[in-house]
């Protein structure tokens, strides 16, 4: 037998072992036999192998329970995988097919929380996990899309029992959100785009107040419109931050040096 070919057969084998179920006669199993196997599967966190296993369940017996039941658990599966994306299709999936059933409002939980995890794959476990860096850092895109995906399971399904959990999820949200349209305003006051700064500080004001984010907005507008000339406007923000934030961490020097008012300062 040449090298190469017993490569191949190793390579063959390998690939077996990664699918047991697969290379069993699996013809005569019935849909809970499938079921039960995809599970196990699924359980010993081989989500690939439970993924396929619930299709072919569903293929085979589309319909009743067990084949419902699959389409959903595709879903978690691909989340389980850190595949949001397929995670997302499969309960859209489900909830097209399957707008009255028992467990739609889980397919809801699951999309809310593939998008929450939305970590942009390898490169956001390394920003998060080695580099420190936070949720509020990132493209806001998947926070904006998880929590209007938590809004439609709490607006769909106020009695869910996920619903307490995805309300907990939406507060931390709007102040990720939040905190990212500060964060694009710093880098605008930095670069000397004070127009720009002003009003992406003002928009997160507006439309999320009362969030942890307030005080660096209101400090950005403050600090912008001095830099713009535009006194009214600067001191408006002034006396707005003053009563606010009285002891804001911004306030350093609050008589500043040399004579300059405080909000020169960062």
């Amino acid at each position: 037998m040449s090298r190469s070919v017993a490569l191949f057969l190793v390579l063959l084998l390998s690939a077996c072992g990664l699918f047991p179920k697969e290379v069993q006669d699996s013809k005569s199993w019935s849909a809970s036999k499938y079921y039960s196997e995809a599970k196990t599967e699924l359980n010993d966190g081989n989500y690939q192998g439970a993924i396929k296993l619930f299709e072919a369940l569903e293929a085979r017996y589309p319909y009743g329970r067990y084949a419902q039941q699959a389409q959903l658990e595709i879903a978690y599966a691909h989340y389980k995988d850190s595949e949001p994306a397929s995670a997302i299709a499969a309960a859209d999936r489900f909830i097209k097919l399957h707008p009255n059933h028992a467990n739609v409002d889980y397919a809801y939980y699951l999309k809310g929380l593939s998008n929450f995890n939305d970590d942009l794959g390898l490169m956001g476990i390394v920003s998060e996990k080695i580099l420190g860096q936070d949720m509020s850092e990132r493209d806001p895109k998947a926070s904006r899309e998880s929590f209007e995906n938590f809004r439609e399971l709490v607006s769909r399904f106020p009695k869910s029992k996920y619903a307490p959990d995805a309300v907990q999820r939406m507060k931390h949200l709007v102040n990720v959100v939040a905190l990212n349209e500060v964060q694009v305003a710093r880098y605008y006051m930095k670069r000397g785009g004070y127009v720009a700064a002003a009003n992406r500080a003002q928009y997160a004001l507006k439309e999320y107040p009362q969030t942890p984010a307030t005080e660096e907005a209101l400090f950005i507008m403050v600090k912008a419109y001095d830099a713009l000339g535009m006194t009214d406007l600067r001191d408006d923000a002034n006396r707005v931050m003053m009563k606010n934030f009285p002891n804001s961490r911004f306030f350093a020097d609050s008589t500043g040096v040399d004579g300059e008012p405080w909000w020169r300062f960062w």
